[in-house]
């Protein structure tokens, strides 16, 4: 689903743009579409999320909207900064470094 994202907005760099203006707003939403899919991608997180934690690869102690909230901040990030770089680099090649991320953390094996 990230590696997915990225590439759609790598494809469509002005939509990035839209996204990310529409999205950092602290008014209402003004596009109905933009709305959509930002509930759109939060349900599809939510979901993989709840699957994750039923095949035991995602913890289940973990509040879903906290994890939602960080991985779509994580990829909202990522986007951002790759779209005030000027686009200098390919922005699907984040997209295994972010799972890698999401799923290991930062911390040592020592901490866990």
């Amino acid at each position: 689903m990230i590696r997915r994202h990225l590439e759609e907005f790598q494809k469509d760099p002005d939509m990035a743009v839209v996204y990310q203006a529409e999205t950092h707003q602290n008014r209402r939403m003004a596009e109905e579409q933009i709305k959509e899919m930002a509930k759109m991608y939060l349900d599809i997180v939510s979901e993989i999320v709840e699957q994750g934690q039923q095949e035991g690869v995602i913890r289940r102690d973990l509040y879903l909207g906290l994890v939602k909230r960080f991985i779509l901040g994580a990829v909202d990030e990522v986007i951002n900064t790759w779209l005030h770089s000027g686009r200098q680099y390919d922005l699907v090649s984040m997209a295994d470094p972010l799972v890698e991320l999401f799923l290991k953390g930062i911390g040592t094996e020592s901490v866990r």
